[in-house]
């Protein structure tokens, strides 16, 4: 099958970028190196393009009740110019993927799943819109997608948009005129940092990305995206989360409404909430210099436990971190366990979520 290839993609292979396949998408690996793209976001700014990310229109009186229904998160928390992180769950509590909302008006949202879910995700909404007076869009191929990360990706938005964009609060959305053409605006993203997505029309998605280069950010690829969320504890859908996964075993509780009324999963997360996880998503790093690569197995007295679910060297705190399951009583931070690197044990300890938190 062939992959899937954003507006952008041909800019970034003259740019000399690094392509690989990445959820059927061709998508840019690294532009310089995964290191200084890392570093570039937690101590300046630098530029994504996630195009690849969904982009899905809801609109119509009915698209509350049904956004309501569909997801765990309550909608009723995000007003216009609001965006809310939330699950999109089966019936038995299972997630099919974790997404962003975006509020842009009074009967009006933009859904942005992950892109190997773009397509089931929306079949999922359908198959629930019929009681519902909605019209449903996938805006993904008509659109770009863009991530501006960093502590100084505000200053640096400054120089395109206005305060309205740059002085509105963590998890805002606004819609403003650029080159003539709307751009969402919306204070979010996947790094830990503080930044920016932008969503445009495909035509002027060049002109924004190479506008936004020109002010001096680095442009970064998958490499960087990966290991800056790993730091932040943000778990990636495949990884750390799939329909075999419950919301509180993720450590996902705040998106998750119980008492907003009856939603798709609600039963069975209940009876979840009210038994206990059995297992649950841990941070640890490792005390001996080894890399703790994703599907290497978890061991507690030789026995194992868990795998690893993510696992990197950490460019910010120059020690090798990990993510995965672990049984309940195994979760309490400092436990100590092993993980199973190319036949040898190496010892590792559970440390608090996330491995790295900014300081303003």
């Amino acid at each position: 099958m062939a992959l899937k290839r954003a507006p952008l993609c041909p800019i970034h292979r003259q740019a000399g970028a690094q392509m690989v396949e990445f959820s059927g998408w061709e998508l840019p690996v690294q532009f310089s190196s995964i290191l200084e793209e890392h570093r570039a976001v937690r101590g300046s700014a630098g530029l994504f393009d996630v195009s690849h990310l969904g982009r899905v229109t809801v609109r119509g009186s009915g698209a509350f009740e049904l956004l309501q229904r569909a997801l765990t998160n309550d909608l009723a928390k995000a007003r216009p110019g609001r965006a809310q992180y939330s699950l999109l769950c089966r019936e038995d509590g299972g997630i099919l993927d974790d997404l962003v909302l975006f509020h842009r008006a009074a009967d009006e949202y933009l859904l942005a799943p992950n892109a190997a879910n773009t397509e089931s995700d929306l079949n999922w909404i359908r198959g629930l819109a019929s009681p519902y007076q909605v019209e449903l869009e996938d805006r993904t191929a008509a659109t770009v997608m863009l991530a501006l990360q960093g502590p100084e990706s505000a200053s640096v938005l400054a120089r395109l948009a206005s305060p309205a964009v740059t002085e509105m609060p963590r998890f805002g959305c606004v819609d403003e005129m650029v080159l003539g053409k709307p751009v969402q605006f919306s204070r979010t993203g996947y790094t830990g940092e503080d930044g920016f997505e932008l969503v445009m029309e495909s035509e002027i998605g060049e002109t924004i990305w190479r506008a936004i280069l020109g002010f001096g950010v680095k442009p970064c690829g998958l490499g960087a995206r990966d290991t800056l969320r790993l730091e932040a504890a943000l778990p990636l859908y495949g990884n750390e989360l799939d329909t075999r996964t419950r919301p509180h075993e993720a450590v996902l509780e705040f998106a998750v409404a119980l008492g907003k009324g009856d939603f798709i999963g609600r039963e069975a997360i209940l009876k979840d909430l009210e038994e206990g996880p059995r297992r649950r998503l841990v941070c640890f790093r490792m005390i001996e210099r080894a890399v703790p690569r994703t599907g290497y197995a978890i061991l507690k007295d030789g026995r194992e436990v868990g795998r690893v679910t993510s696992g990197n060297y950490s460019p910010t705190l120059r020690v090798d971190i990990g993510m995965g399951y672990v049984p309940a009583e195994l979760a309490s931070p400092d436990t100590q366990m092993e993980v199973l690197i190319r036949d040898k044990t190496v010892r590792a300890q559970v440390v608090r979520r996330p491995f790295y938190k900014r300081t303003a």
